[in-house]
């Protein structure tokens, strides 16, 4: 009789344990589909998401690796997001998982503090546009055309054909010179004389000079001629002349020769510095 009460007894335990396993299973089998069904979802959105800030960037013609710089991190902001929320539908206490992804931030954050502090001086860079890719810069004692807008770092490319990769933190927070930002630039020479040449013959060459280069534009201002200095030796002119940016070095270096060339053909001398000694007697 013990017997048969004991094998019902542990027919019950086992039929309630069954019925617990069971009820556990559905409500564990319902808690994963609404995990996966918000992965899904999420990751549709997500995609949405990153096509509507794709369309966006292509719209505002922005540099190819800016677009790239903010998809990429929109996309992983998003990815985070999903995986929280992924974690709390799970049943995980999303404050605790929130505060154990900031201590492993922060941990992180102390490692790289170098890395984090050059990531957000891309975004400034980004946002407030000091340059962009194409444009000729100097900066932290070196100077090149922009190549690349990197995460870290701006690459440079020298005038013989150096790479240069400077941390975004110091370009954010350093004296940029852009020299590619204005569409116009004004170029200025100063030409020595010799003392005795005469100051109306030599304007008169360098306005027939000037005159004849079709690259030298009368907007903003026009050409600008004056003597500017009676120096130890010479007698200086000043020029001034506005171009396009891209015709910058082509005008300096063309009008430097064309001046040598017509102020020889003229008769107007270069002055060389000397030194008059007068010897006492006794």
């Amino acid at each position: 009789m013990m017997l048969l009460e004991n094998v019902l007894a542990t027919e019950s335990q086992l039929s309630h344990w069954l019925s617990v396993l069971m009820e556990q299973s559905v409500n564990l089998g319902w808690t994963l589909l609404k995990a996966l069904l918000v992965f899904v979802i999420g990751r549709l959105v997500i995609g949405l998401i990153n096509k509507l800030v794709g369309q966006i960037l292509l719209k505002r013609d922005i540099d190819p690796s800016v677009k790239s710089f903010i998809g990429s991190l929109v996309h992983v902001v998003l990815m985070i997001l999903l995986i929280v929320s992924v974690v709390g539908v799970l049943g995980v206490q999303t404050s605790s998982f929130a505060a154990l992804l900031a201590s492993a931030g922060v941990a992180v954050g102390m490692a790289l503090s170098g890395n984090l502090s050059n990531f957000a001086g891309g975004l400034i860079i980004l946002v407030f546009k000091p340059y962009k890719v194409g444009d000729f810069i100097e900066a932290q004692d070196v100077s090149g055309t922009v190549r690349e807008i990197q995460i870290f770092h701006t690459v440079l490319v020298t005038t013989d054909n150096k790479v240069i990769y400077i941390p975004n933190g110091s370009m954010s927070s350093g004296v940029v010179i852009n020299y590619s930002y204005q569409t116009v630039r004004r170029v200025e020479w100063t030409f020595g004389v010799e003392y005795g040449s005469d100051f109306a013959h030599v304007k008169r060459v360098l306005d027939e000079i000037i005159a004849k280069d079709g690259r030298i534009l009368s907007e903003p201002a026009p050409p600008f001629i004056a003597m500017s200095q009676l120096a130890d030796s010479s007698v200086n002119f000043v020029v001034r002349v506005w171009v396009k940016s891209g015709d910058y070095w082509d005008v300096f270096y063309d009008l430097n020769r064309i001046v040598y060339e017509r102020f020889n053909a003229e008769g107007i001398g270069f002055p060389f510095p000397q030194l008059t000694v007068h010897q006492a007697k006794d």
